[in-house]
């Protein structure tokens, strides 16, 4: 990037911007067993064979839970100011339910961590689910198919988290994602639990049904944590919470197309609305998504709807590409979860969504994320914090020289903070407070 060009944004970000990375904790912390540690759903995904395409674990990972200082200390080399992770539910509660009891050196771990971090000049932003269901609430009752029963579990393991850590958690986080938990886990069945239609990979589970039911859960169940959060603990604790939403920027694969138009619109409801509807706009699912699923999308009773919306302090933004989007002649299949679009990686007139990475989904789209800072800020008025954006590079497996000096990561971040948020900030008014990178080191899973 020419310097000449990004001259006019110095100082456009707030003087209290939060930048730092994020990270997963059953991606790197190992430990999968130790001091205590309850069985999560991932530790049971990633043991049965079949389930991992080269057979690894998240057994060890990088091993955060024994370097977690050493950790700390290299971000605080790097210049950050805040660090986003999540705590594992087995390990602070290793069988997860509201009757059970928590380990004392599940509670310790983390919160040496959080002390190690403040020590540091680094705020802890702190994400109470990514993913990793107690594997005993999966057997007990189904997980989070059984909503009455999770959403009193995940309350108490919320309560004990606030309990302990928020005196000095000031940033908290409800999910991370919901919706890639969701398709991932019970539409596809590629991720834990290994829900799916698809008999050849999963022996259980209904992709038309089921991911619809669990993101219910996981909405009315955030809505309960940050309605405790508010009332019991804000007061007293001064701090804030939200969730983090997944989505990608849809463009008309036709931009003259109105039906692409309407296409893409879908597209990016189905996949972002899906959730910041419910909490930022009008405590219900889009009317899209009502139209092509009928009764198989569930409804918010009065109650749901009115703990919903509202239940979100500032939008939680996670985002990475770019897809463009054509409209279909045909009806949607009973497993679609898009909203019944063909997703290409060209427009009409040949153009790329963006630079290959070596992520086959992912390509470096950075003007498709100035796009998505401008609908998301614009549909919902909600300040919005960047919580994960980042990319692979090509040829990371076997690294040449070029690979090594991460040329291609540099010209990523320049595209999408240098130039993206920048602009978007200084040009288009959108209120921004932070960017997390994902992710600080190697992870297991990705």
């Amino acid at each position: 990037m020419d310097l000449k060009s990004v001259q006019d944004l110095k100082g456009v970000l707030r003087p209290d911007f939060f930048h730092g990375y994020a990270t997963a904790a059953p991606q790197i912390e190992g430990a999968w067993d130790k001091d205590g540690k309850g069985i999560s759903i991932w530790d049971k995904f990633a043991h049965t064979p079949g389930n991992i395409s080269d057979g690894s674990t998240a057994d060890d990972a990088v091993r955060s839970y024994d370097f977690y200082r050493e950790d700390v200390a290299l971000m605080k080399s790097y210049g950050v100011n805040a660090y986003r992770f999540s705590l594992s539910w087995s390990r602070i509660i290793p069988l997860g339910g509201r009757d059970d009891p928590v380990s004392e050196k599940g509670v310790q771990f983390y919160s040496n961590l959080i002390d190690e971090l403040l020590r540091n000049g680094i705020t802890p932003f702190v994400t109470l689910f990514h993913w990793d269901t107690p594997q005993a609430l999966e057997d007990r009752y189904g997980g989070m198919l059984n909503q009455q029963a999770y959403t009193s579990d995940f309350v108490r393991y919320a309560r004990v988290c606030f309990e302990r850590f928020g005196d000095r958690v000031k940033h908290w986080i409800t999910y991370n994602e919901p919706g890639v938990y969701t398709l991932a886990g019970y539409a596809a069945g590629v991720h834990a639990p290994g829900r799916s239609s698809f008999r050849e990979r999963n022996a259980e589970g209904d992709s038309s049904t089921e991911p619809f039911i669990v993101a219910h859960t996981e909405l009315v169940s955030h809505g309960h944590v940050s309605r405790l959060y508010r009332e019991e603990f804000q007061p007293y604790q001064k701090g804030t919470i939200g969730i983090t939403l997944h989505g990608n920027w849809s463009e008309p694969w036709d931009e003259e197309d109105p039906l692409d138009q309407e296409a893409a619109e879908r597209a990016r409801e189905f996949e972002i609305s899906w959730f910041a509807d419910p909490v930022y706009k009008t405590g219900d699912y889009p009317a899209s998504m009502r139209a092509q699923l009928g009764d198989r999308l569930p409804r918010f009773t009065p109650e749901e709807s009115k703990l919903v919306l509202g239940s979100s302090e500032f939008y939680g933004m996670n985002s990475y590409t770019t897809f463009f989007m054509k409209h279909k002649t045909t009806p949607p299949d009973i497993n679609d979860h898009k909203g019944n679009v063909d997703i290409l990686d060209e427009n009409k007139l040949g153009v790329p969504r963006g630079e290959k990475t070596d992520t086959e989904w992912l390509r470096a789209a950075p003007w498709g994320f100035r796009k998505l800072l401008n609908w998301i800020y614009k549909r919902y008025q909600m300040p919005i914090f960047i919580t994960e954006n980042g990319t692979t590079a090509q040829g990371e497996v076997s690294p040449t020289p070029e690979v090594l000096n991460d040329t291609f990561r540099i010209r990523f971040f320049e595209g999408y903070v240098g130039s993206a948020v920048a602009r978007a900030v200084k040009e288009d008014g959108v209120d921004i407070r932070s960017y997390f990178a994902w992710t600080f080191s190697d992870n297991w899973g990705t």
